[in-house]
């Protein structure tokens, strides 16, 4: 596999991002395209950039973008005050999948946790995504927790 490159997503990345979500059924059920949606992933990565604990993330391999997620650092008062590192939204191009980008970017991500100082490093995933979970157990990840959404914003 060719070396990939891990940069910060800029506006222009916004397309292909938004296309790698629509490509996937569960999270295009879930986040249909709509009106306007444009302007709020906009605004969405406007709030990211400004803000050093947050990264919204394009991979690369020879020049050309292959998988997207973003990468937070959350400070807390558990944990002895440890940061958690939180990576979601993990996505490779359908037809690159199984050659391993998606295990180099979580990678990536978890050594950048630990360079931040992070005590753990935590994920969430749509549980009706199961190869997803063998996955992320195979790099170590644990189902420990399980984790409730309350959804606030209406779609449509």
């Amino acid at each position: 596999m060719s070396t990939l490159t891990y940069r910060d997503a800029t506006p222009e990345d916004l397309p292909f991002i938004a296309a790698l979500g629509d490509a996937d059924a569960v999270a295009a059920a879930r986040d249909p395209v709509r009106p306007g949606m444009a302007d709020e992933q906009r605004e969405a990565l406007d709030a990211i950039t400004a803000d050093p604990c947050h990264r919204l993330l394009v991979v690369e391999r020879d020049g050309e973008p292959v998988g997207s997620f973003q990468l937070s650092f959350i400070p807390g008062v558990s944990r002895q005050g440890a940061w958690r590192g939180q990576i979601e939204s993990v996505r490779v191009v359908e037809h690159l999948r199984g050659q391993g980008i998606g295990e180099a970017m979580m990678r990536w991500a978890v050594a950048r946790c630990r360079e931040k100082g992070c005590g753990v490093v935590q994920l969430t995933s749509d549980r009706q995504r199961e190869a997803a979970h063998r996955f992320y157990e195979r790099l170590g990840f644990q189902p420990t927790h399980t984790g409730f959404k309350l959804k606030l914003v209406q779609s449509g």
